[in-house]
Protein backbone atom coordinates (compact mmCIF):
# COMPACT_ATOMS: atom_id res chain seq x y z
CA UNK A 1 0.00 0.00 0.00
CA UNK A 2 2.90 2.39 0.69
CA UNK A 3 4.14 1.91 -2.86
CA UNK A 4 0.71 2.81 -4.23
CA UNK A 5 0.52 5.93 -2.05
CA UNK A 6 4.01 7.05 -3.16
CA UNK A 7 3.01 6.49 -6.79
CA UNK A 8 -0.17 8.50 -6.23
CA UNK A 9 1.71 11.35 -4.54
CA UNK A 10 4.22 11.55 -7.37
CA UNK A 11 1.50 12.11 -9.96
CA UNK A 12 -0.70 14.27 -7.76
CA UNK A 13 2.11 16.65 -6.80
CA UNK A 14 3.11 16.97 -10.46
CA UNK A 15 -0.44 17.69 -11.61
CA UNK A 16 -0.99 20.16 -8.78
CA UNK A 17 2.21 22.12 -9.47
CA UNK A 18 1.56 22.19 -13.21
CA UNK A 19 -2.05 23.34 -12.94
CA UNK A 20 -1.29 25.80 -10.13
CA UNK A 21 1.49 27.39 -12.14
CA UNK A 22 -0.67 27.66 -15.22
CA UNK A 23 -3.61 29.20 -13.38
CA UNK A 24 -1.39 31.56 -11.41
CA UNK A 25 0.23 32.75 -14.64
CA UNK A 26 -3.12 33.31 -16.33
CA UNK A 27 -4.53 35.17 -13.35
CA UNK A 28 -1.40 37.31 -12.92
CA UNK A 29 -0.86 38.17 -16.59
CA UNK A 30 -4.34 38.22 -18.14
CA UNK A 31 -6.74 38.88 -15.27
CA UNK A 32 -4.48 41.12 -13.21
CA UNK A 33 -7.20 43.75 -12.73
CA UNK A 34 -9.56 41.28 -11.03
CA UNK A 35 -9.23 40.85 -7.29
CA UNK A 36 -9.89 37.19 -6.40
CA UNK A 37 -11.30 36.23 -2.99
CA UNK A 38 -9.23 33.03 -2.74
CA UNK A 39 -5.58 32.81 -3.72
CA UNK A 40 -4.59 30.28 -6.32
CA UNK A 41 -2.41 28.57 -3.73
CA UNK A 42 -5.30 28.03 -1.29
CA UNK A 43 -7.54 26.64 -4.02
CA UNK A 44 -4.90 24.12 -5.10
CA UNK A 45 -4.02 23.13 -1.53
CA UNK A 46 -7.71 22.36 -1.00
CA UNK A 47 -7.93 20.31 -4.20
CA UNK A 48 -4.67 18.50 -3.47
CA UNK A 49 -5.72 17.50 0.05
CA UNK A 50 -9.22 16.40 -0.94
CA UNK A 51 -8.00 14.45 -3.98
CA UNK A 52 -5.28 12.76 -1.95
CA UNK A 53 -7.76 11.73 0.75
CA UNK A 54 -10.19 10.36 -1.84
CA UNK A 55 -7.61 8.35 -3.75
CA UNK A 56 -5.81 7.11 -0.64
CA UNK A 57 -9.21 6.05 0.68
CA UNK A 58 -9.91 4.21 -2.57
CA UNK A 59 -6.59 2.40 -2.30
CA UNK A 60 -7.44 1.40 1.28
CA UNK A 61 -10.91 0.21 0.27
CA UNK A 62 -9.44 -1.75 -2.64
CA UNK A 63 -7.01 -3.51 -0.30
CA UNK A 64 -9.70 -4.45 2.24
CA UNK A 65 -13.11 -4.59 0.51
CA UNK A 66 -12.23 -4.58 -3.17
CA UNK A 67 -15.81 -5.29 -4.28
CA UNK A 68 -16.95 -1.99 -2.74
CA UNK A 69 -14.38 0.25 -4.44
CA UNK A 70 -16.83 1.72 -6.97
CA UNK A 71 -19.33 2.59 -4.26
CA UNK A 72 -16.56 4.15 -2.17
CA UNK A 73 -15.62 6.38 -5.13
CA UNK A 74 -19.20 7.62 -5.40
CA UNK A 75 -19.36 8.29 -1.64
CA UNK A 76 -16.01 10.11 -1.67
CA UNK A 77 -17.16 12.21 -4.65
CA UNK A 78 -20.26 13.25 -2.71
CA UNK A 79 -18.10 14.21 0.27
CA UNK A 80 -15.86 16.23 -2.06
CA UNK A 81 -18.88 18.18 -3.27
CA UNK A 82 -19.91 18.90 0.30
CA UNK A 83 -16.36 19.96 1.22
CA UNK A 84 -16.33 22.29 -1.79
CA UNK A 85 -19.51 23.98 -0.65
CA UNK A 86 -18.05 24.41 2.84
CA UNK A 87 -14.87 25.84 1.34
CA UNK A 88 -16.89 28.35 -0.69
CA UNK A 89 -19.24 29.49 2.12
CA UNK A 90 -17.12 32.57 3.02
CA UNK A 91 -17.20 33.62 -0.64
CA UNK A 92 -20.96 33.09 -0.85
CA UNK A 93 -21.56 35.15 2.29
CA UNK A 94 -19.47 38.06 0.99
CA UNK A 95 -21.43 41.12 -0.17
CA UNK A 96 -20.83 43.38 -3.15
CA UNK A 97 -18.40 41.19 -5.09
CA UNK A 98 -18.52 39.55 -8.48
CA UNK A 99 -18.74 35.81 -7.86
CA UNK A 100 -18.13 34.61 -11.42
CA UNK A 101 -14.30 34.95 -11.53
CA UNK A 102 -13.91 33.27 -8.13
CA UNK A 103 -16.32 30.45 -8.99
CA UNK A 104 -14.52 29.81 -12.27
CA UNK A 105 -11.13 29.98 -10.53
CA UNK A 106 -12.37 27.28 -8.14
CA UNK A 107 -14.43 25.00 -10.39
CA UNK A 108 -12.10 24.74 -13.38
CA UNK A 109 -9.45 23.04 -11.19
CA UNK A 110 -12.27 21.14 -9.42
CA UNK A 111 -13.24 19.43 -12.66
CA UNK A 112 -9.63 18.89 -13.73
CA UNK A 113 -8.88 17.18 -10.41
CA UNK A 114 -12.13 15.22 -10.76
CA UNK A 115 -10.93 14.02 -14.16
CA UNK A 116 -7.64 12.92 -12.57
CA UNK A 117 -9.60 11.12 -9.83
CA UNK A 118 -11.73 9.32 -12.40
CA UNK A 119 -8.73 8.12 -14.39
CA UNK A 120 -6.93 7.00 -11.23
CA UNK A 121 -10.09 5.29 -9.92
CA UNK A 122 -10.43 3.43 -13.21
CA UNK A 123 -6.81 2.32 -12.85
CA UNK A 124 -7.56 1.11 -9.31
CA UNK A 125 -10.72 -0.70 -10.45
CA UNK A 126 -8.86 -2.40 -13.29
CA UNK A 127 -6.26 -3.70 -10.84
CA UNK A 128 -8.90 -5.56 -8.80
CA UNK A 129 -8.69 -9.33 -9.36
CA UNK A 130 -11.50 -10.74 -11.49
CA UNK A 131 -13.49 -13.58 -10.02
Amino acid sequence: MKKEIKHLLKYLIGITLLLNGAQYGVQKNIFDSILFYYSTFSIYIFHFIVTFIILAGLIAVKNTFYEKTGFAFMAFSLLKMLASVLFLIPLIQEDNIDYIPDVLAFFIPYFLFLLFEIFYAIKILNSIPKE
